[in-house]
């Protein structure tokens, strides 16, 4: 199997746990190892064995190899237009059905960090609670759920107005969504020297990033990292 363009190669236990659940007597030999850059036309396995059973399992194991080494790929783009910046890429649970967890392992592979896996392991409140809430929603939800005892409450806001009554709220992290530069600039302003986190979300692409992470967010998510990077192309010759 080769690669038919560079990428940052992720999938290889998926790929040789696809030849053995179709033949267990296929001999799968890793050339490479995930995390690793790969460039245009780099074999990366090798296998033996019946012929008739590996091309049974090939389109799934290239399938698999070029999606997840898209979302490897595409992180570590991102992260290279952030660098020098400090912030932290991060995905989101905007995931194909059925695939989050592996490609969770794939944004990590790419440099990334993994936003909660589901509603059980973090508390977020976004617009719609809010607007479920209406009247001082923000402080009420944020005071809720410190009164229960949880840890690391995020709350999204999309204006200053939302983001002072966070703050003020006492949120851990706050997330800023589709708020303009200078917005994001005020934010960062108004919580120098406090703890929370501020976190950048909506409209990123690589056009934009960088000038985001400068203006003084911690992280930022993305959406597409998982749920709309492009495919790697791979390809198996016998």
């Amino acid at each position: 199997i080769t690669t038919k363009e560079e990428c940052v190669l992720a999938g290889m236990d998926i790929a040789k746990w696809i030849f053995d659940a179709v033949d267990e007597k296929i001999l799968f030999t890793a050339l490479c190892k995930d995390g690793d850059k790969i460039k245009k036309g780099k074999r990366i396995i090798s296998v033996k064995g019946s012929a008739k059973n590996i091309l049974s399992a090939e389109r799934t194991v290239l399938n698999f190899l070029g999606h997840l080494s898209g979302v490897a790929t595409l992180t570590a783009e991102f992260i290279g237009e952030v660098k020098s910046t400090g912030a932290k890429i991060y995905d989101t649970r905007k995931t194909i059905p059925g695939l989050r967890e592996l490609e969770k392992y794939a944004v990590n592979i790419g440099g990334g960090f993994s936003y909660r896996i589901g509603l059980w392991d973090g508390v977020m409140i976004k617009d719609n609670h809010l607007e479920a809430i209406r009247v001082n929603a923000i402080r009420e939800s944020i005071g809720m759920f410190q009164n229960r005892g949880y840890k690391n409450i995020e709350v999204e806001v999309d204006n200053i107005a939302e983001f002072k009554d966070a703050l003020e709220a006492g949120a851990d992290i706050i997330m800023l969504d589709n708020m303009k530069i200078e917005d994001i600039k005020k934010a960062a302003k108004l919580r120098k020297g406090l703890k929370v986190i501020l976190e950048a979300s909506g409209g990123i692409s690589m056009e934009n990033i960088k000038k985001i992470a400068k203006a003084g967010v911690d992280r930022i998510s993305i959406g597409r990292l998982t749920h709309s990077a492009p495919s790697i192309d791979f390809s198996l010759e016998i």
